[in-house]
């Protein structure tokens, strides 16, 4: 309930900007579902949200819980809070668990914010996420989010979202370095190709 109120402001607010969005048929309407998108702002995860009719349960940085009103709120979003740069067995176990509860999972596969033409490079556990749960992969690009307040009707505001990548051809495979590698490699790839249409 309280996404959906959340949400239902985010559209509105984002219309008013001239938000567009593209491809947000390859959403499939049910089942267990990663997004990975690309990130260059804190508009992002509010853009992706409001363009995909599903609640999203967002992995955010550990650093958005150390205020008490940020931490209640994304409490009450169900982020899943991740330390950078560290093993996190506990937010991988959270993450699969709204996976096997056939939900949607939103990543950022770069695992910070970035800025528009930098080098697009996986962490890989998104890849192990989605090597684990078998779930297929939802690249989103992010377009024209980068600036202080995005508004699209002067130069384009844009969710565009890809068909969902298939990782069947992994399954039942060990999961070592490598295969991670490949699994983040065919993400950003993914996502790279949104951003240049």
């Amino acid at each position: 309930m309280f996404y959906s109120i959340l949400r239902a402001i985010a559209i509105l607010f984002f219309s008013l900007l001239g938000l567009k969005s593209d491809g947000i048929h390859n959403l499939p309407e049910r089942g267990p579902v990663i997004i990975a998108s690309n990130h260059v702002s804190n508009w992002d995860p509010l853009l992706v949200a409001s363009v995909l009719n599903r609640p999203i349960h967002y992995i955010g940085k550990v650093e958005l819980f150390k205020n008490p009103l940020m931490a209640a709120l994304m409490k009450k979003l169900e982020v899943i809070p991740v330390k950078r740069g560290e093993t996190n067995r506990a937010a991988i176990k959270s993450a699969l668990t709204v996976l096997e509860q056939n939900q949607v999972l939103g990543i950022f596969p770069e695992g910070a914010r970035k800025k528009t033409g930098d080098d697009l490079k996986a962490q890989a556990g998104v890849a192990m996420i989605a090597v684990k749960s078998g779930a297929p992969i939802l690249p989103v690009a992010c377009i024209g989010s980068n600036r202080n307040l995005p508004i699209g009707w002067l130069k384009p505001l844009l969710i565009r979202v890809g068909p969902p990548i298939n990782l069947s051809a992994y399954e039942g495979q060990r999961i070592n370095s490598a295969m991670l590698d490949q699994v983040s490699v065919k993400i950003m790839d993914e996502i790279n190709l949104l951003l240049l249409k």
